[in-house]
């Protein structure tokens, strides 16, 4: 009462000098003082714990079954939700899993099926005949990254509905785009083992040394966004030192690929993406289907943005006055998801109209076609794929692998800013956002999952990297310039000591870039400004036929200076000093990645249009790279077919560009109008996100399975066939196809059978 007497006292003065009426009368002040007080004990304030929160009426929607968020700073909090048992049971176990799995399933296709014993060919390229299936898969296993179940919430949580979609859109163009290089290596080099060879073959060494570079780079950004998220979600999650967990999980990808090669890489990789998926369809079935609904969260994100900056630094206090406030930081830079959102249309979460979600897209273009266009892993599985197979595999790959970033941050994503959960901008940098609203909503069966979900894709895109790295070194490194005449048996050793080595050194080079401070969304942001130089000559030299190789070289060196220079400028600019702070703002990296591939792009062009222009046969590429041990599987006749690839590569470049057009700017531009959603268009967006979930899940699980039927049902009655005592080798009783044909092992030709004459 005494807080509402002295409120009315305020209210009475404040009518009488605004309305200047005479002084109120006894009963006057009386009655006047009866209405305000229950006018003030009818308003409902938040009330937590027998805290009231000052000026504020509702309490964030979490609050009312978590009344334990009050006064947190952070989600997590240094209490881990999981044991450390559990952390060491995923990150060894799971690696000791797949081993054993690749390595029986390799074992029972070389032993019931009559497969070949593998040889550095095979290794590397898993014998150049794998199907569309398979192929989208372990395209969807492999742009899976810590950052795509991580990052994009992320996103969500800072800019809302846009993040989620900039994110997929702008990190699905470059698969569909590589479909188009994909088929034109098989139709112009189809003996080619990795990039960088075909960079020898048309350019030379000093262009090989060049691109060669530029692809370790590739692999170790690549590889340490996986350690520095998976590290600290697993820190995170079951308490597990970061240092160790940063060199322990390498090790789970070194055990399988060493093992079984390139083949082995992709089987876990369908297994590990069935998993993600299944993860996947669970949490947008839990947000939006049996705990919330669309019209729930729609509601929630409205109230998330109705606070005022006083009554967020209220919310986010220990005491709900606002003493000792962590709201924001000392700089005025917001740490909890609370407020209108800077930079978006009416400060709502629900709108494609963001400034900074824009921004972030155009960078999140710029930096993954660096990290497909110069990751050799891509290369590779065009390299593996068979040639009807390559550009639909990479086209399917694309769209269901867009389900992954946008379905789930549709979900977890803007679930944790609906809900208010307090997790702070340091713990959304590191990717934790999708751990905290799974543990919210399922409590330790969410944690559980998404630490699964997230070891999956940290170990298929891992293994990738890993047999990359392997490539590069084996065939362009050890081949080319130690042991030109290197037989098989030695590359396939190189091969597996290069994925041991390379294993060991990520793990002690994320605990270095941890040291530094740098997290995953930095890493993330910075990508594209060391290897976008290099996007467009690599483009050039597959579809361009005046394409310089002096060009080339200058053009990628050229556009990393410049990107670098122009990048630490930018930071000294904008904020006038230079630190991991001011250099990973949005506008700096804009400046950065933007430099990077449009400065290349030109002086390639210029160089190779007027200075040195070259009219370059395509059909002498193939005859200058050479086979190992003449291993010929995927590269006979009917697969080199001109006139297939020449409709393959029609159908793949139509389809890709308009894609491509369609995300990039057809769908952007029809959410304009609906500036912030309505109700109803939310629910709608909502409907997208969760019928692309389920469509990708079921068309990438199945699809492989059946199309390999007869793969399998040649194992398992090779199995059924040796069990029942049926003696001889894997031929006697397997469904063997013809081996492979090699240079030096010509097939046997049979006898020619005489056919009767045609009738003219």
């Amino acid at each position: 009462f005494g807080t509402a007497f002295s409120k009315v006292n305020t209210i009475q003065t404040h009518f009488s000098s605004r309305v200047h009426l005479p002084s109120f009368t006894k009963w006057q002040s009386s009655l006047f003082l009866l209405i305000s007080i229950n006018s003030i004990m009818a308003t409902d304030f938040c009330t937590v714990d027998d805290v009231t929160i000052s000026d504020v009426e509702l309490c964030p929607a979490s609050w009312s079954e978590n009344p334990e968020y009050f006064g947190m700073s952070s989600y997590f909090g240094g209490t881990p939700p999981l044991s450390t048992a559990i952390g060491y049971l995923v990150v060894l176990g799971f690696g000791a899993l797949f081993s054993v799995f690749t390595t029986l399933v390799v074992y029972m296709d070389k032993i019931f099926a009559g497969n070949a014993t593998i040889t550095s060919e095979h290794f590397n390229t898993a014998g150049r005949m794998v199907k569309t299936g398979l192929t989208a898969s372990v395209i969807v296993s492999q742009w899976t990254w810590a950052a795509t179940l991580l990052q994009s919430s992320n996103v969500a949580w800072q800019y809302g509905v846009s993040g989620p979609f900039w994110y997929a859109s702008g990190a699905t163009i470059q698969v569909l785009l590589f479909g188009v290089l994909a088929i034109s290596l098989k139709d112009v080099a189809p003996s080619a083992h990795t990039m960088c060879e075909i960079v020898r073959a048309r350019w030379g060494k000093t262009a090989h040394l060049t691109f060669l570079v530029f692809a370790f780079l590739a692999n170790i950004i690549v590889t340490s966004m996986l350690l520095l998220g998976g590290a600290a979600t697993v820190e995170a999650l079951t308490g597990m030192n970061y240092e160790l967990a940063s060199f322990l999980i390498p090790w789970g990808v070194i055990l399988y690929t060493s093992a079984g090669g390139l083949k082995a890489t992709f089987m876990a990789s369908y297994l590990h993406t069935m998993i993600i998926f299944a993860v996947l369809i669970t949490m947008i079935t839990i947000v939006y289907i049996k705990v919330y609904s669309s019209n729930q969260i729609y509601a929630f994100l409205d109230q998330t943005v109705s606070y005022s900056e006083e009554q967020c630094k209220n919310i986010y206090s220990s005491d709900g006055q606002g003493t000792d406030q962590f709201f924001q930081d000392a700089d005025g830079n917001k740490l909890m998801a609370c407020g209108p959102v800077s930079g978006n249309a009416q400060g709502s979460y629900l709108t494609m109209l963001s400034a900074d979600g824009l921004m972030f897209g155009i960078i999140n273009i710029v930096g993954n076609f660096g990290t497909v266009f110069v990751d050799q892993s891509y290369w590779q599985s065009a390299i593996a794929a068979r040639p009807s197979s390559a550009a639909k595999g990479y086209l399917l790959g694309g769209i269901c692998w867009f389900a992954i970033p946008f379905s789930l941050a549709t979900s977890l994503g803007l679930a944790s800013t609906a809900l208010m959960l307090p997790i702070n901008s340091g713990e959304a940098g590191s990717g934790l956002v999708p751990p905290a609203v799974a543990d919210h909503l399922l409590g330790q069966a969410g944690s559980a999952l998404i630490l699964i979900m997230l070891f999956m894709a940290i170990v298929s895109t891992g293994s990738a990297e890993s047999i990359a790295v392997s490539s590069l070194i084996a065939y362009d490194i050890y081949r080319e310039y130690i042991n030109p005449d290197a037989t098989g048996e030695q590359i396939l050793k190189v091969s597996r000591i290069v994925i041991v080595l390379f294993g060991i050194f990520m793990g002690l080079f994320s605990i270095v870039l941890n040291v530094i401070g740098l997290n995953l969304g930095w890493v993330y942001l910075f990508m594209g400004v060391v290897i976008g130089s290099a996007v467009i000559p690599l483009w050039n030299m597959m579809t361009w036929d005046k394409a310089s190789g002096k060009g080339a070289v200058i053009a990628a060196w050229s556009g990393l200076i410049l990107a670098i220079s122009g990048w630490l400028i930018g930071a000294r600019i904008q904020s006038g000093s230079i630190s991991v702070a001011t250099l990973g703002t949005n506008e700096v990296m804009l400046s950065g990645n933007l430099i990077a591939i449009l400065s290349s792009g030109f002086i390639h062009y210029v160089y190779s249009k007027f200075i040195d222009p070259q009219d370059f046969d395509f059909a002498t590429l193939d005859a200058n790279i050479h086979l190992v041990e003449q291993d010929l599987s995927g590269l006979g006749v009917e697969q080199q077919d001109k006139d297939e690839l020449r409709r393959a590569k029609r159908w793949i470049t139509r389809r890709g560009y308009l894609l491509t057009f369609v995300l990039i700017l057809v769908w952007p531009l029809l959410s304009i109008p609906a500036q912030v959603f309505s109700e109803s268009y939310f629910a709608f967006w909502v409907l997208i996100s969760i019928a692309w979930g389920f469509g990708a899940a079921i068309t990438i699980s199945f699809l492989p399975l059946i199309e390999s039927q007869d793969e399998i049902g040649r194992v398992f009655s090779g199995m059924l066939n040796y069990i029942t005592g049926k003696e001889g080798d894997a031929g006697d009783y397997a469904e063997e196809e013809p081996a492979a044909k090699t240079v030096e092992e010509p097939a046997k030709e049979e006898p020619a059978k005489e056919e009767p004459a045609k009738e003219e």
